[in-house]
């Protein structure tokens, strides 16, 4: 895929600096401060929808994304995974997030503790492909999130079709996202109009697991 042209210039440089986007340094080791932020949005917005859904009946359009039952690991702890073992920019994950956002209206999706984990791993894939300048191949994502390559290769397509490749994320897009992060770090707001849903697999990598195969070739 092509490469997306963000002039982090353009955003504001203390709000990019709180979301740990910029690097404090060399030799400095920690992780970005927007990991925890949309960890956090997305477990209000699972909460908020499983509650919901004790009293409305919510209908799952994509299926696929659907899983039998939740997975142990929390999305805090799969999220760090993914940062520690995939090399994805801290960039990536707000692109990915940019697209679950656009998912889940393009398909009427409701985040669930079913289906959040496959879309996390579904969307940082597609967005590290779009925007970072080296990735890994399929399989290696796979093992990161914890389902075969097959299913991963499945969900990318199903992602890619429902959001109609829009994959473009302008750099106005960027900022908006960057500064209603930004309220959420400062003010404990959450985003004006929060995401909904989409599923997993029944082996999922646990709290404890920190092992990661190396990269196999597809």
């Amino acid at each position: 895929m092509g490469t997306l042209a963000i002039d982090t210039e353009c955003v504001d440089s203390d709000i990019y600096r709180a979301l740990g986007f910029k690097e404090l340094g060399k030799g400095v080791v920690g992780t970005p401060r927007i990991l925890s932020l949309l960890s956090s949005l997305l477990e209000e917005s699972v909460q908020r929808n499983e509650m919901e859904s004790e009293t409305v009946n919510f209908k799952d359009n994509v299926a696929m994304f659907h899983g039998l039952r939740a997975p142990t690991i929390s999305i805090q702890h799969y999220i760090d995974r993914i940062f520690k073992y995939a090399g994805c920019s801290p960039s990536c994950f707000l692109v990915a997030y940019i697209y679950v956002d656009r998912f889940v209206q393009q398909t009427d999706v409701h985040l669930t503790s079913l289906n959040v984990h496959r879309l996390l791993i579904t969307s940082v894939l597609v967005a590290a492909k779009f925007i970072d300048d080296a990735f890994f191949n399929n399989a290696y994502y796979a093992r990161v999130g914890g389902v075969s390559t097959a299913e991963l290769n499945r969900l990318e397509m199903s992602f890619l079709f429902g959001l109609d490749f829009r994959l473009q994320v302008t750099v106005n897009t960027f900022q908006r996202y960057c500064c209603q992060l930004e309220k959420e770090c400062w003010e404990g707001n959450q985003i004006e109009r929060p995401i909904r849903a989409c599923g997993i697999k029944d082996s999922w990598p646990s709290k404890s697991d920190t092992q990661c195969a190396p990269t196999i070739s597809r």
